[in-house]
């Protein structure tokens, strides 16, 4: 199946049929009996502000509906999302290290390396074992395997739902206390909770 329904996440072959320019019918799901798919009639503001509250059907529409196969090039979007995440998190430890970096009178050519490669370091390791936890949870808590064209769509579902690390760039503009940083880390969690939520359906249905 090319598409899913933002309902339950069942396949489906298409998601409306087009009589005449602006003149479409939106199709049902043969599981659910709902409206596959209602974002299609919707701006792209009303979907941005779903994504913001967290809401699964958003998800599903994003990540099956609009990203997917048919649309997009998904291994060339995978590569770009994980360049943008490892750059946002490697900001991220920048950001906690510069309060410290201010109360030193200078830094030398030596330390600066040194933190460098202490940022490289935590943004490898703690992706790293992040990735690890999130594939052996999926494995206990949904008791199957996930193939690797799965995992990629899950993993890219965890990039795209890290969005919310792009606030960091403000602080470039605006200070912030550094718990600002951890704020965002809460909203990026519970984002990529949502976005895992509504691709488990997708594990399940073929």
């Amino acid at each position: 199946m090319k598409y899913r329904c933002v309902e339950c996440g069942f396949g489906i072959k298409t998601l409306f049929v087009q009589y005449s320019p602006g003149n479409i019918r939106l199709m049902k799901c043969e599981n659910c009996k709902a409206v596959a798919d209602e974002y299609i009639e919707c701006e792209r503001m009303i979907i941005l502000i779903d994504l913001i509250l967290h809401k699964p059907k958003a998800y599903r529409h994003l990540l099956h509906n609009v990203l997917n196969q048919g649309t997009v090039k998904l291994e060339g979007l995978l590569w770009k999302s994980t360049i943008i995440f490892l750059l946002l998190d490697a900001y991220r430890s920048l950001l906690l290290q510069r309060n410290e970096e201010e109360q030193s009178s200078s830094l030398s050519f030596s330390s600066l390396v040194w933190r460098s490669q202490q940022i490289f370091l935590d943004v490898l390791v703690g992706n790293l074992i992040f990735l690890c936890v999130f594939l052996l949870a999926i494995r206990i808590l949904l008791n199957t395997s996930v193939g690797f064209s799965r995992c990629g769509n899950l993993l890219l579902s965890i990039l795209v739902s890290s969005y919310l690390k792009i606030f960091l760039v403000a602080m470039m503009v605006w200070e912030f206390p550094s718990s600002v940083i951890f704020i965002i880390d809460l909203f990026v969690l519970s984002s990529n909770v949502v976005a895992l939520k509504g691709q488990i359906p997708s594990i399940y249905f073929p």
